[in-house]
């Protein structure tokens, strides 16, 4: 409960400070056309890496294979692209971040494990057959 309290009201207070800062140095107008120039580029830079996710989603579909961890790309990238959108330079540095395939790829790894659809059998086993009958009703 307290991060949420932390994070919905602590970062607009937060950024809000910052904006104040930033724009007590270098006036009001630059500060406005800085978040509103960082707001255009990311939302270019996500809207390119978002078309190329979507094209390994459909190739990883085209293979036969479930794109989930495209899936999840997709998803660290419209988290990025919503950050970017925010105003204030945080969250927009927290954007640009995500927008790093790599950094993403780590993230991905870090809070997703592979985990096999089938428990381990032996190697005589062979392959799990289960018999039995079926009528066609037509």
């Amino acid at each position: 409960m307290i991060i949420f309290l932390l994070l919905f009201v602590g970062v607009p207070i937060f950024e809000l400070y910052l904006l104040i800062q930033v724009g007590s140095r270098i006036g009001a107008l630059p500060t406005i056309g800085l978040t509103i120039l960082t707001a255009v580029i990311g939302g270019v830079l996500v809207r390119l890496q978002g078309l190329s996710v979507l094209g390994r989603v459909r190739a990883s579909l085209d293979r036969g294979d479930v794109p989930a961890l495209e899936m999840l790309d997709g998803a660290l990238l419209l988290i990025a692209g919503f950050l970017l959108l925010l105003p204030g330079f945080v969250t927009d540095a927290i954007g640009f971040v995500l927008l790093v395939p790599l950094v993403r790829r780590v993230v991905i790894a870090r809070y997703v494990q592979v985990i096999p659809r089938h428990p381990q059998r032996g190697a005589d086993e062979g392959p799990r057959v289960i018999e039995g009958e079926f009528r066609r009703d037509d």
